[in-house]
């Protein structure tokens, strides 16, 4: 009996995914283990692996199709001794039945929203009809012409009508409108008759309509669409979610670093000949972890009417992926040493690059650190990952005036800056860890046991 091979969920939080690329094709011999695609979810692009032997018999649903639900059949697989084309013939149609039958449904709420504009539209021109004060004056600058009829007159017309007119090749100036002050409406272009003569063809095609405004922004200027990943919603979601129920409480610190980097030079001279060679990004790293040893009321999680207490220090690390952002994990960073947090962080960060991460190197992590101080960022305010409760944000190293034994002198002096979530995280709390980091990075011998 043919398989069917459906979409895998490849992370606890995965509803669809995008295939993004087929690597095999029908009539090639399917070995269990074999990668047979990679599917990007919404966290990463990952490959899908064969669980059951065979002759992949055909693929249901094509590479770059977006929006695949879990479960869903995307190929068929013949089993030794059968038939390939009768294993291909056996796919379940329900699935393409299905998304035309999505589309259908787009398309009915689109129009749906349409109508919904449409009886907005009436019942304002029909206030408009009654006294109103003038109108106020037109803004300056150019804006694209309404359609006109042959006199120069504007037409009318809600957005559904010009929608259904233009799909149906009318002319609006051949049409009677029935709304408020001879308005064209849906009704009106759909009764229209058939053999009403055809748009009229202009030598210079009128500029389209702007997209509406959104709350009042202007979006006249010339832009490029482009649909966002599953990453990127993703993204937007959490931290919507994040800033929306999260209480922020953001505490900040200026730290001298030139004991770190005295250190990280003498460090990285004695590691040179194992081939390692440590950011201070790594000792960063470590400093947190550290910091939330010595301030454990600090390395928790909110959860409804429990407050999760985490006996390890796994340390989220932002990473800039061209999928978008991601943080792989540094587990248990404060039993490791700087060595082996700075070759898994080199891992791990061009894992993310390629997009090649597995659920377990980002899935989880008790406190986050973002650092953009590589982009000559001074400061900045980081948004909470939930269900983490803090974040730690990073800023650059830079010459600053500083009191170095009663004396003003010049000193590489960096701000960093949690952000706390104050349902499970005091102010006083979150502030003994900044001071506690502070400590780490300006007496950084307490880094290396």
């Amino acid at each position: 009996m043919p398989t069917p091979i459906k979409m895998p969920a490849l992370s606890p939080t995965m509803e669809e995914g995008t295939l993004a690329k087929w690597l095999v094709k029908p009539g090639d011999t399917i070995s269990a283990g074999d990668i047979m695609a990679e599917i990007e979810t919404d966290k990463a692009t990952m490959e899908f692996e064969a669980v059951d032997e065979g002759t992949l018999a055909s693929i249901q649903i094509e590479e770059g199709t977006e929006g695949v639900k879990v479960g869903t059949v995307i190929a068929m697989l013949a089993e030794e001794g059968e038939d390939v084309e009768e294993a291909a013939k056996a796919a379940p149609s329900g699935d393409k039945a299905e998304s035309s039958s999505d589309d259908g449904k787009v398309e009915a709420e689109k129009q749906q929203r349409e109508e919904k504009v449409e009886q907005e539209e009436k019942r304002t021109e029909k206030s408009a009809s009654s006294p109103s004060p003038a109108p106020a004056p037109a803004a300056t600058g150019s804006a694209p012409a309404a359609p006109t009829d042959d006199d120069g007159k504007r037409i009318k017309a809600s957005p559904l009508a010009r929608r259904i007119a233009e799909q149906k090749g009318l002319d609006l100036s051949d049409i009677t409108g029935s709304g408020p002050n001879g308005r064209i409406v849906k009704a009106d272009v759909e009764n229209a008759k058939a053999g009403a003569a055809p748009a009229k063809e202009s030598a210079t095609p009128a500029p389209s309509a702007p997209k509406p405004a959104s709350q009042g922004g202007d979006l006249d200027a010339p832009y490029e669409a482009t649909k966002l990943n599953n990453v990127r919603k993703v993204i937007a979601k959490r931290l919507t979610e994040a800033k929306q129920t999260i209480p922020h409480i953001y505490l900040t610190v200026d730290v001298r670093l030139d004991a770190l980097l005295k250190l990280r030079g003498e460090l990285n001279k004695s590691l040179e000949a194992d081939g390692v060679k440590l950011s201070v990004n790594d000792l960063l790293i470590k400093a947190l972890a550290r910091a939330l040893q010595r301030v454990p009321a600090c390395n928790v999680s909110f959860q409804g009417d429990e407050l999760f207490q985490y006996s390890r220090e796994d340390i989220s690390v932002a990473v800039a992926a061209p999928s978008g952002l991601i943080t792989p994990i540094i587990r248990d960073a404060g039993k490791k040493g700087l060595a082996q947090i700075s070759t898994e962080m080199k891992e791990l960060a061009g894992k993310a690059k390629d997009g090649k991460l597995q659920p377990h190197e980002f899935q989880g992590g008790t406190a986050s650190l973002s650092n953009l101080g590589m982009f000559g960022t001074k400061q900045f305010d980081a948004v909470i990952n939930p269900p983490q409760a803090m974040i730690l944000a990073v800023g650059a190293g830079e010459q600053r005036p500083w009191v170095i034994d009663g004396a003003l002198g010049v000193a590489t002096v960096m701000s960093a800056t949690g952000s706390f979530d104050h349902r499970a995280i005091d102010g006083a709390d979150g502030a003994q860890l900044m001071e506690a980091f502070k400590q780490l990075c300006e007496n950084p011998m307490g880094l290396l046991v």
